[in-house]
């Protein structure tokens, strides 16, 4: 990482800080994080707001005591660092205990996620009654959400605190006229958004890209998949694009070129083992996880790594190695209603496969009669530097083909 963008700040110019509190989130193209104090003070200046990109290793604020010289800390600043003098210790009174505090309500956990919190806060929900999920148990999103389900105890229903209540003393006086509302609003690119914009742009400008448009009688598949969904336990989990995912680690193996990165102008790296990236919409934008060597691992194996890297994606928590690595991807946006598409490649891979709805076709049955069946649509984009149409179109009739007849492919 070279640099990280601010998310949002949680303390203000002049308030106290103590070691441990949160002075603000930050993002990278893979995760959020929350940045703690180490020292103990008063927030003297901030020298970047939110949506601002920040080189690593720059300072980013100054805490310390009032009066106190800190604009040799500001980045590029000239200004020589001041001869060191005996600080006194900082008796800034702790921040006051949360109003909810005196009614017996838990204070928000030292560990939660930004998206937890905020969260909780929007729904009015403390989060001291959560029970973390996440690493090291960490309060996460999910983990909010399950309280807002079942319920808080009745104490932390509460009303708001006091001083609060005292505010409705002075009734505001009439607007004379509202504030005309903004026709639009600017939103900064977070982290995410900006990896993804600088890719596919890369993406587009240097590859030959070409897609190609199949469909296959899913009528195995949904078989397959509504049996499953009558079992108990893990294996009623598996999806449909978890069928998918296994037929692709199955059949790509014959297909190299596919299964390959571009390392230089003139060479191509095909790998003997498929690591296959699928893509993941989070609430921070597209992010691609890494089922590595997918090929050695069963459907079920293939539908448990799914879900769980997608949590961890969603949940801000997915560690970076598990989102990079990938020889091949799959994004799936057939449950939206898309009927076809062109999936743009993830560099330096050569081939990313969309996946579609499924949609009635007609066919002519044996007898010369027509029948309907369940088409499902594939889209495969390829770099055609590297592979040419046949090749890509014998690599998606292999693939339809192990699909329509899942039940074999699950045999071999």
């Amino acid at each position: 990482v070279e640099s990280c963008i601010i998310g949002q700040w949680k303390k203000n110019v002049g308030d106290a800080v103590a070691v441990g509190d949160i002075l603000f989130t930050y993002e990278t193209d893979k995760a959020e994080f929350e940045c703690e104090s180490t020292a103990a003070g008063t927030l003297l200046a901030r020298f970047y707001e939110d949506g601002d990109e920040v080189p690593c290793l720059d300072n980013v604020c100054a805490v310390g005591n009032p009066g106190d010289a800190f604009e040799f800390l500001r980045p590029g600043s000239t200004e020589a660092a001041p001869a060191p003098v005996a600080a006194p210790a900082a008796a800034a009174a702790p921040a006051a205990a949360a109003p909810a505090a005196a009614a017996g309500v838990p204070a928000d956990p030292a560990a939660i996620s930004p998206r937890a919190r905020a969260l909780a806060k929007s729904a009015g929900v403390p989060a001291g009654y959560a029970t973390g999920t996440g690493p090291n148990g960490r309060v996460i999103e999910r983990d909010i959400r399950k309280l807002m389900e079942e319920g808080v105890p009745a104490p932390t229903v509460a009303a708001p605190a006091p001083a609060a209540a005292a505010a409705p003393a002075a009734a505001p006086a009439p607007a004379a006229a509202p504030a005309a509302e903004a026709e639009y609003e600017d939103v900064k690119f977070n982290a995410v958004r900006r990896a993804t914009a600088k890719g596919m742009m890369k993406s587009l400008n240097t590859m030959a890209q070409l897609s190609l448009q199949f469909s296959f009688d899913a009528t195995q598949v949904q078989a397959y998949r509504k049996m499953l969904k009558a079992m108990e336990g893990p294996m009623s989990k598996i999806s449909l694009n978890d069928m998918v995912l296994f037929a692709v680690s199955r059949t790509i193996l014959g297909h190299g070129d596919l299964n390959a990165n571009v390392i230089e102008e003139n060479s191509v790296r095909r790998f003997k083992h498929v690591h296959l990236g699928f893509a993941c919409d989070t609430p921070r934008g597209l992010l691609v996880p890494t089922i590595f060597n997918a090929e050695k691992k069963s459907l079920l194996e293939i539908s448990m790594e799914c879900k769980a890297l997608a949590a961890e994606a969603r949940d801000g928590a997915i560690a970076p190695d598990k989102l990079q690595g990938a020889t091949f991807t799959v994004s799936n946006l057939g449950s939206m209603g898309c009927e076809a598409f062109t999936p743009v490649i993830n560099p330096p891979q050569t081939g990313i496969l969309g996946v579609c709805n499924i949609e009635t076709k007609i066919k002519s049955a044996k007898d010369g009669a027509i029948e309907t069946y369940p088409a499902m649509g594939l889209s495969l984009t390829f770099d055609h530097r590297v592979v040419d149409g046949a090749p890509a179109a014998r690599f998606m009739s292999e693939l339809c083909k192990n699909l329509e007849n899942f039940m074999t492919l699950l045999a071999q």
